[in-house]
């Protein structure tokens, strides 16, 4: 979407549109259910538990990181993740009031 259409929109929208974007691959799904079910930060090779590419895995990394659902620190020549506790929080709740917002319940078809 262009720069002008995208004017169009209200930043509350744009938000949206740009958490679900990173969302919209069943790889970053795969990261960040496997980071949920270590229940703990790792630090080595994610792609060793993905039927993916490292150099693949690190792109997805990158766009769940520049989303903020994920942390990473560099220790070393490695990089320790993590789930970023209050943005996918804050992802659920606006999620929730979102499809609250949309509710088919409420529609008038």
């Amino acid at each position: 979407m262009n720069a002008t259409k995208e004017s169009k929109f209200d930043e509350k929208l744009m938000q949206r549109a740009k958490m679900f974007k990173a969302l919209a691959h069943p790889a970053r799904l795969a990261i960040l259910q496997y980071l949920a079910s270590i229940r703990t930060c790792i630090t080595g090779d994610i792609a060793s538990e993905l039927p993916l590419s490292r150099t693949t895995v690190n792109q997805h990394l990158k766009e769940l990181r520049d989303a903020g659902l994920i942390q990473g620190t560099v220790e070393g020549v490695k990089t320790n993740y993590c789930l970023n506790p209050k943005v996918i929080s804050a992802l659920r709740k606006d999620t929730d009031d979102f499809l609250e917002s949309i509710d088919i319940k409420k529609s008038y078809c």
